[in-house]
């Protein structure tokens, strides 16, 4: 497995596999072509599907320039290795091609080349998968964020300090912002109010209230392009933030140095799942990516919590367990209708199954590797378009009713 460098990316929204991954393909291309009097953008299935609403065509123009580059939509074509296929070509003065780069944007940001294989970038751990990690750590008496050091080295911990700092900020930044989030949709921020409503509540709010609202702050920076963490995806982004605040607000022995082993403990189980699974909306659907995001929370709260690593186990695969199946159809393809309230929706229950994990005394029957298995052939047997294209389910329902309307 590759680096949590790899995982958690510090970028602006509304989508990793939509905004962020283009984007870096374009800055790839263009380092290889700085001679190129124009470029051509072909989009591919989700990429062209959804690729308006999620910004892809500004991603990209505004990288290569936008009175230089044609972007051509086609979402009924499908390139064989992913759905969010792209291809660049750069162009002289006469309109001849004189290069050509195919290339996916596989999930996170992260981007990988026609032909490539998925273990083709440099791989810092050395275990395949959580059963294996598990038995060692119990072998040998350590932590998840143990074997994290040991893969990563200590520098991973300056790292993971600045991923903690972004996702603080975004949480502030978001429980003070309102207005309405840009897009055709014209949905409002609710983060403040959700906020202010629970200050003002009794004691049996606190929890849902405040982890709500965490969620929401986040989720709604990515949605208005601000600052982000992809943890593991920017469309999931608010759910480990929000659980981490939360617990560290609450419990007042927690210190920075506890939030940055849950980071890392979070990370390795979404690893685990980008590695052997995989957190692209457009390839699994959402179970993939506020699944994932649901099982990282809960690994890290179970662990907060003074959980074995089999309760945070245990933790990590009820998160995602009870996400299996879960649509990726964003209304008018933004990253608002459902994807905003299901971040606060995942963060609760997170919150939730770490408890319960440490309730119990870790045993069950299924473990987690056999559901990101699971996840894997479920979301590869969804129809495509339940896949991030904005085409059924939610997004077809709410678009005829409501936008079709307008």
């Amino acid at each position: 497995m590759e680096s949590l460098r790899e995982l958690y990316r510090i970028g602006v929204g509304p989508s990793s596999s939509h905004t962020m991954g283009p984007r870096k393909a374009a800055e790839r291309f263009l380092a290889a072509h700085p001679e190129a009097a124009r470029f051509r953008v072909t989009l591919f299935e989700s990429l062209a599907a959804t690729g308006k609403g999620h910004l892809t065509d500004w991603a990209v123009n505004d990288v290569l320039g936008e009175d230089r580059t044609e972007v051509v939509w086609k979402a009924e074509e499908k390139l064989p290795q992913h759905p969010n296929g792209m291809r660049f070509e750069a162009l002289d003065e006469d309109g001849a091609v004189t290069g050509g780069w195919t290339v996916y944007s596989v999930g996170g940001g992260a981007i990988r080349e026609e032909g490539q294989d998925a273990s083709a970038g440099e791989q810092v751990y050395d275990l395949p998968d959580i059963a294996t990690i598990m038995a060692m750590c119990q072998q040998k008496g350590i932590a998840y964020w143990e074997y994290v050091e040991q893969c990563e080295g200590p520098e991973i911990w300056d790292f993971l300090r600045e991923v903690w700092t972004v996702m603080e900020a975004a949480i502030h930044r978001g429980l003070k912002a309102q207005g309405v989030l840009p897009g055709s949709i014209g949905l409002r921020r609710q983060a403040w109010s959700y906020y202010r409503k629970t200050k003002h509540s009794g004691l049996d709010m606190q929890q849902t209230g405040k982890v709500t609202a965490y969620a929401l702050a986040v989720s709604e920076e990515n949605a208005g392009g601000g600052v982000i963490v992809t943890a593991p995806t920017c469309g999931a982004c608010g759910v480990v933030p929000a659980v981490l605040h939360y617990l560290n607000e609450i419990h007042d022995d927690l210190d920075e140095g506890d939030m940055l082993k849950a980071l890392a403990t979070a990370g390795l189980f979404g690893n685990v799942i980008k590695h052997n699974g995989s957190i692209s909306g457009a390839e699994v659907g959402c179970q993939g990516e506020v699944g994932s995001a649901c099982a990282m929370a809960a690994a890290a709260a179970a662990q907060l919590m003074g959980g074995s690593v089999g309760q945070i186990e245990y933790a990590a695969e009820m998160g995602l367990e009870h996400h299996l199946g879960l649509t990726c159809d964003p209304v008018d393809g933004l990253v608002q209708i459902p994807c905003i309230e299901r971040n606060a929706c995942a963060a609760t229950r997170a919150l939730s199954r770490g408890q319960m994990a440490i309730l119990s005394d870790g045993t069950h029957r299924v473990p987690f590797d056999e559901v990101v298995e699971v996840m894997t052939q479920t979301g590869h047997d969804l129809p495509s378009l339940y896949r991030e294209t904005s085409t059924g389910g939610l997004a077809k329902a709410y678009g005829k009713r409501v936008l079709g309307a307008k």
